[in-house]
């Protein structure tokens, strides 16, 4: 059988899914932390709302990817999706009784659905040819924009929608991001078919068949074996941890210099919109120039961004700016780095892998969250900008290292 067909219904399908997932989880989490702060009467703790929901993220990673694993891709994605509807509709619960622990057992919950978006990304990627991988994931990153910019813009009026219902304005957003969730999952349950990853092993050589070396140890010894898979694990989890640390706290820094609601999910629109809208520039760029370099374009423009928005004052346009770029360099480290790791790994322990990049990935990004609103509180958002970019120099290193490593060999090779 062709993968042509299957991987043009699939294509669509994940586009679907993208947009409804995209604007579940922009929908909540524009104003997570406010709603956090609000709940726990302290600033100090804002971080903890969006620090649960990506370490939610990183915990369902492994059951989801070995769910994919031994039945493919859409079982997955559907569990992933109603976990996050059932998140979103215990954070409500939270704010109307003003519950904080309660609240971040729900975006923990809610995470589920942000970790179902992210492996979305590989399941493009199971009928892509080699030099076309970056594409096809990018592409599906793509889709998310529409219903991420939308997300935070709808904020607002989601709160105004539940204000009969004696539930805080703050948290009505979540509400509608359940609806959305539910809608994702359907789509997915009905319209994924066939399933891209049980094709895609359909359509395998013979002798890559077999069910050995699928398992979530397998993965992890395939990341170890190879030096590029590595350096692919090192960028999308420092670069997602840098762009979390930032993204999360930036609301509450806005807020401090007299925004708004409606400001803030301006600012964090125009984030997302840098996120994904240009993710198919990035995916050209990496099967064209090389994953080296596009993980070199997401270092460089991620140190940029820390710098607009460390150095903002509290100016919104500057703010703004940075959060832009910060959107940019993550779309370029999380392109790049996936195509990276699906290069790098056998097909039979390419689920596995994937599942435990996103896993490593969301642990340290929750890491940062965690962090960042005690840095945000006794430091300042400059210094946590200046903390966040530090997580960019091991990434850088070991491009250069790897980069140098190639050459290296090439010469030899050459030589001999």
């Amino acid at each position: 059988m062709s993968s042509a067909v299957p991987r043009r219904r699939i294509s669509g399908v994940l586009v679907a899914s993208q947009i409804l997932g995209g604007l579940g989880v922009a929908t909540g989490v524009a104003l997570a932390s406010v709603l956090a702060q609000r709940i726990s009467g302290t600033e100090s703790l804002s971080g903890l709302a969006p620090t649960a929901m990506v370490a939610g993220t990183a915990v369902a990673s492994l059951p989801l990817a070995a769910l994919m694993t031994a039945r493919g891709r859409r079982p997955g994605l559907v569990l992933g999706y109603l976990v996050g509807a059932l998140g979103a509709g215990v954070v409500v619960v939270a704010a109307v009784v003003d519950s904080f622990p309660l609240l971040l057992c729900g975006m923990a919950g809610f995470g589920a659905g942000s970790a179902a978006n992210l492996g979305a990304r590989f399941a493009a990627a199971d009928l892509a040819e080699p030099d076309r991988r970056a594409r096809a994931i990018s592409n599906v990153v793509w889709a998310t924009t529409i219903g991420a910019v939308l997300g935070p813009n709808i904020a607002a009026p989601a709160g105004r929608s539940v204000s009969g219902l004696g539930i805080p304005a703050t948290a009505g957003a979540f509400l509608w991001a359940a609806g959305i969730f539910l809608a994702a999952a359907v789509t997915v349950a009905v319209l994924l078919r066939p399933d891209p990853l049980l094709t895609a092993r359909a359509l395998a050589p013979v002798e890559e068949r077999s069910a050995e070396g699928r398992s979530l140890r397998a993965g992890l010894a395939a990341v170890t074996a190879s030096p590029r898979a590595r350096l692919a694990l090192v960028t999308v989890a420092g670069c997602h941890t840098a762009m979390v640390s930032v993204m999360s706290m930036t609301p509450v820094a806005l807020g401090h210099h007299g925004a708004g609601i409606d400001l803030i999910g301006l600012v964090i629109s125009g984030h997302i919109a840098g996120m994904y809208a240009f993710s198919p520039l990035m995916g050209r760029l990496s099967d064209r120039v090389g994953r080296l370099s596009g993980i070199g374009l997401a270092v460089g423009l991620l140190a940029c961004a820390a710098f607009l928005a460390g150095t903002s004052g509290g100016g919104h346009g500057r703010t703004a700016a940075g959060l832009f770029v910060l959107g940019l360099g993550w779309s370029a480290g999380l392109v790049s780095g996936s195509a990276l790791l699906t290069d790098s790994v056998p097909e039979a322990a390419r689920a596995a892998a994937q599942g435990l990049s996103d896993l490593v990935m969301n642990t340290c990004a929750g890491l940062g969250g965690a962090a960042s609103g005690l840095v945000m509180a006794r430091a300042g958002y400059g210094w946590l900008n200046l903390a966040a970019a530090s997580l960019l120099i091991p990434v850088g290193a070991l491009a250069l290292f790897t980069r140098h490593g190639r050459r290296r060999v090439r010469g030899a090779t050459a030589g001999g």
